[in-house]
C-alpha cells in the first residue's frame, strides 16, 4: 500500500512539473493525467477493500476470541454426557439381546402349539372317523332288529 502511496505520488509530481511548464494544458488530452486519475481510482478501489477486509478480520477475530469459550462449553457439555449415553447403549444392547431370546423363544412355543393342534386334530378325525363307524354299525344294527322284531311278530301272529 506503501508502494502504491508513492508511485502516485512520484505521479503527481511529474504531472504537476509538466502543467508548471505549459505542456500539459488540456488535461483530457494528457496520458499523464489519465493514468494519475486511473491510480487514483484505483487507490480508492484498494482504501475501500482494505477497509472492508479489516472489518471482516475484526468480526473474524470476535469470533474466535468468543467462539473458542462458546466451543470449549459444548465439548465440555458433550464429554459430561459420554458416559450416560455409553450406559444407554449398554442398556439398549441388553434389551436387544433380551428381545431376541424372546422372539426365538416364541418361535419354539408357536412351533409346539402348531404340532399340538396337528396331534389334536388327528386324533378328533380318528375319534369322528371311530364315530362314524360305529353310528353306521350301530344303525345297521338298529335296522336289523327293527326288521327282526318285525318278522317275530309276524311269526307270532
Amino acid at each position: 500500500m506503501r508502494g502504491c502511496a508513492m508511485l502516485l505520488l512520484a505521479l503527481a509530481l511529474v504531472a504537476s512539473a509538466d502543467l508548471c511548464r505549459g505542456e500539459g494544458v488540456h488535461s483530457a488530452a494528457n496520458p499523464i493525467r489519465k493514468v494519475v486519475t486511473m491510480l487514483q481510482s484505483m487507490q480508492k478501489k484498494v482504501e475501500e477493500e482494505g477497509a472492508k477486509e479489516k472489518e471482516l478480520y475484526e468480526k473474524f477475530m470476535c469470533y474466535c476470541t468468543s467462539g473458542s469459550g462458546d466451543l470449549k462449553a459444548s465439548i465440555a457439555a458433550a464429554e459430561d454426557k459420554v458416559p450416560a449415553v455409553g450406559s444407554d447403549i449398554k442398556a439398549s444392547e441388553g434389551k436387544l439381546e433380551q428381545s431376541k431370546a424372546d422372539l426365538k423363544q416364541a418361535q419354539a412355543d408357536r412351533e409346539s402349539a402348531e404340532a399340538a393342534m396337528k396331534e389334536a386334530t388327528a386324533i378328533r378325525e380318528k375319534d369322528a372317523k371311530a364315530y362314524a363307524d360305529f353310528k353306521a354299525d350301530a344303525g345297521a344294527n338298529a335296522a336289523a332288529i327293527t326288521k327282526a322284531v318285525a318278522a317275530v311278530e309276524q311269526g307270532m301272529a
